[in-house]
């Protein structure tokens, strides 16, 4: 019965009144670094424990930081993957491991009844402390690996994207993919995860955001309580700036389909970018939009080359990629191409109007709120501000920097940063 009830509080209080919210941040005695929002109303907490341990930091061993990532519940302390599993269940707690390029992280979401919250902390704290990493668990998991790699190699999507991130990035750590490839991940040995484990899970490169209805006090102790565990360790070294391209290229990859995937862009802009409010707003009139984006409107609407056609920054510690797509008939191909870098190069000479800046404002400003009206969404936000060391009020002035943001300055930043000659473009599809 306890279950059941715990399930069904999880299910009806997804929301928060967030707006109250407001983050805190301070060092743990064990020099990390750690972001609080208190929010009330519901008995329950999310919690994210994020490393500098994303597939940047692979060195030559591709997706050595995934497979790490993703070992971690396979065993810790006195327990196997069954229990761990059960012990998070049987409190109606929800964990997860994650990677991306720049970091690795572990949520949990539990509620804050003391002893259902002590037993998902104390998993949690095992997890983090003491991973078994046994041998016959990480060759099931690398036999598991390996054979979504594999699987990989049917998707034209997937294939695009890997190319797409080569011919941005070349020999930089941002290259490869995060899940590695099948030559890497076949040569890994347990003790790699090891010692990749040791160098990283470390709380001098931990930060730890608590977002829910424990008091500071509760906050810090919870804090303490998960890193006491971790050696203290070092930060590792700055991952190294982007080198940009000095000329375009295009490569296509020939794959048995009737539809190609285009990806067209170049080194963007990192998270802390003085250009970053200026390009988010000109991209979402450009891309970003849906249906009512120039790409949409010049590609889908007026010609009818592709169901879609979208552009994004992705935003990194570095410069993350700015990114154009889209899927077109084999036989289209050609042209949905120039089309695409005909209306960036257009809108980079003239950039937008007066009108489709208002209406990109109120658009971005108006469901702003919605985008973490809820803990989970709110701890992502810390965990994006913490650990690219935003301003903790950045969500309180976003909607301030988005009206902000003038037509000359959305044409100077493309203008700058975005150079329609230097487009990197991949095309993956029949001929």
């Amino acid at each position: 019965m306890r279950i059941s009830w715990l399930t069904i509080v999880l299910m009806i209080f997804t929301q928060t009144a967030w707006s109250a919210a407001t983050i805190e941040h301070w060092q743990s005695p064990q020099g990390s670094r750690v972001y609080y929002v208190q929010t009330e109303g519901l008995p329950m907490v999310d919690i994210r424990v994020t490393f500098d341990a994303g597939s940047a930091r692979d060195g030559y061993q591709h997706g050595l930081a995934a497979i790490t990532s993703a070992m971690l519940d396979a065993g810790a302390g006195e327990w196997d993957a069954d229990q761990i599993a059960e012990r998070f269940e049987s409190v109606g707690a929800q964990f997860s491991t994650g990677v991306s390029r720049d970091m690795a992280w572990l949520s949990l979401r539990t509620l804050t009844e003391k002893p259902l919250f002590d037993q998902s902390i104390a998993t949690l704290r095992a997890i983090l402390a003491d991973p078994n990493f046994d041998e016959a668990d990480f060759q099931r998991k690398k036999t598991r690996t390996l054979a979504a790699l594999k699987h990989r190699e049917e998707s034209p999507g997937a294939l695009a994207s890997i190319a797409f991130y080569q011919a941005l990035y070349h020999d930089h750590p941002y290259a490869h993919p995060r899940a590695g490839v099948i030559e890497t991940v076949a040569g890994f040995g347990v003790d790699d995860l090891r010692q990749f484990y040791r160098r990283y899970y470390v709380a001098a490169n931990a930060m730890v955001v608590i977002v829910g209805d424990l008091s500071k006090k509760q906050a810090e102790q919870t804090a303490e309580s998960l890193l006491a565990g971790l050696e203290v360790g070092e930060r590792p070294q700055p991952i190294p700036e982007i080198t940009m391209p000095d000329k375009g290229s295009t490569k296509h990859i020939e794959f048995p389909s009737t539809q190609t995937h285009v990806l067209s862009g170049l080194p963007g802009v990192r998270r802390q970018d003085e250009d970053y409010f200026p390009l988010y707003v000109g991209n979402h009139i450009l891309g970003g939009s849906g249906l009512v984006s120039k790409l949409f409107e010049e590609v889908r609407e007026k010609r009818g080359l592709a169901y879609s056609a979208y552009s994004y920054f992705s935003p990194m510690y570095r410069r993350g990629p700015f990114t154009m797509g889209l899927q077109t008939r084999n036989d289209q191909t050609g042209k949905a191409v120039r089309i695409m870098k005909k209306t960036l190069a257009d809108f980079v000479a003239n950039g937008p109007t007066e009108a489709e800046l208002v209406a990109a404002k109120k658009n971005i400003t108006g469901g702003f709120v919605l985008r973490f009206d809820t803990n989970r969404e709110l701890a992502e936000y810390a965990n994006m501000i913490g650990f690219y060391r935003l301003p903790l009020n950045y969500l309180e002035v976003f909607p301030q920097k988005v009206e902000a943001v003038t037509v000359e300055q959305i044409k100077d930043a493309l203008q700058r940063r975005v150079k329609p000659e230097l487009l990197q473009t991949v095309t993956v599809g029949g001929k």
